[in-house]
């Protein structure tokens, strides 16, 4: 009866602390956006091509000028209508279209006039479905495990749309922000791993360092070598928004970065975690300095392994930059001192300062949390 009236307790807390934060991040996006760009009579809508009127493919197989399409509307005020529309041969808009492809169409309406053009091809239900049968094959293949993997990374995703987009929006400061939202995902995330044990606590502890540690490292390098987050291609369009609403721009890159590094650090902090509770249960009289060997010996392994899996992440989404700086053949000082490479060597070597550093932040943690003994306990 006692261990009923726990685990109904336990359930009446959770389920207060989840309306509770419910609440609180439906009034965290009760935001009243600053319009940038004036949107009236324009809107995207969704067709499909019936007919191909005029086709601007080449004889050697490339596209130049544009297309000009029947498409049946499909959604908006000109539902089920068929309209004449172009298609632009780019490569960021437009599309190559074909008969019954299914595509967006930007729409503008002002009275009579209808002015319209391919965007792109629809392919919302495709990024939806291909997520869908990840998220499938994860619970399939891991199981119960896989299915609490989803929810942690569903709840991650969430955490970024509605908690840290809303606060760097209102202005405040985006290293903290992403640092509160890096926290609380990491929690929440081995909480459906792990359960509320000590190791989830041991996990979320050594996360949490890496996670500062990054923050650190990547806060000396930019003065160190003069690399800010104004320094970013985009920054243009940044410097518009902190005109306009405040938000800390320079700030940006660094979140981006603790953000980019949780993942790995989750992984680090978890599995030495994990392995140090085994030591324990598996040897209940191991003294504490042997508890700590034992975890700097598994954390040891996985460094090698998760600061290359971070260092090649960043690496791969510069390789674009790298085979333009190889192909027009840079002098080596310009390409070293470019920011696009400051900012690529900062993101890699930071996130991997992290993952190193989590690791004994984790055993030193796990290892006094695993052997804590309460006053007159032998």
């Amino acid at each position: 009866m006692e261990q009923i009236r726990k685990h109904i307790v336990k359930y009446i807390i959770a389920a207060v602390v989840i309306a509770a934060a419910a609440g609180l991040v439906i009034r965290l996006n009760d935001i009243t956006k600053t319009q940038l760009v004036n949107r009236t009579g324009q809107t995207f809508e969704t067709g499909v091509v019936v007919e191909i009127i005029q086709d601007n493919l080449q004889e050697d197989g490339t596209r130049a000028g544009q297309q000009t399409v029947l498409v049946e509307m499909t959604s908006g005020e000109k539902a089920g209508e068929d309209l004449v529309t172009t298609s632009s041969s780019g490569f960021l808009f437009g599309a190559p279209c074909t008969v019954g492809m299914n595509v967006v169409v930007l729409q503008s309406i002002a009275g009579d006039t209808v002015i319209t053009s391919i965007y792109s091809q629809d392919r919302g239900a495709m990024v939806i479905g291909f997520a869908a049968v990840y998220i499938l094959i994860l619970c399939l293949v891991g199981g119960w495990q896989g299915l609490r993997g989803a929810l942690g990374l569903i709840y991650t995703f969430g955490a970024i749309i509605y908690i840290y987009l809303p606060l760097v929006y209102l202005g405040y400061s985006p290293f903290w922000v992403a640092v509160l939202v890096c926290g609380v995902t990491a929690l929440v995330s081995l909480f459906f791993i792990g359960g509320l044990t000590r190791k989830t606590l041991c996990a979320t502890l050594g996360t949490l360092a890496g996670v500062i540690c990054a923050g650190v490292a990547a806060s000396i390098f930019s003065n160190i070598t003069g690399v800010t987050g104004w320094n970013v291609s985009d920054i243009e369009s940044l410097m518009t928004l902190q005109q306009v609403n405040g938000i800390q721009v320079g700030g940006l890159l660094f979140s981006g970065l603790l953000i980019s590094a949780l993942g790995a650090e989750m992984d680090v902090a978890m599995s030495i975690s994990s392995a140090m509770k085994e030591f324990c249960d598996q040897n209940p009289q191991i003294s504490r300095l042997e508890l700590m060997k034992a975890g700097m010996r598994v954390g040891r392994d996985m460094m090698g392994t998760n600061s290359n899996t971070l260092i090649l992440a960043f690496a791969g989404t510069s390789l674009s930059m790298l085979v333009l700086n190889y192909a027009y053949d840079l002098p080596f000082l310009q390409v070293i001192n470019s920011n696009n490479i400051g900012i690529a060597v900062m993101q890699g070597l930071s996130g991997s300062f992290g993952i190193v550093l989590s690791v004994p932040a984790t055993v030193v943690m796990a290892a006094y949390i695993y052997k804590w003994k309460k006053v007159g306990q032998p």
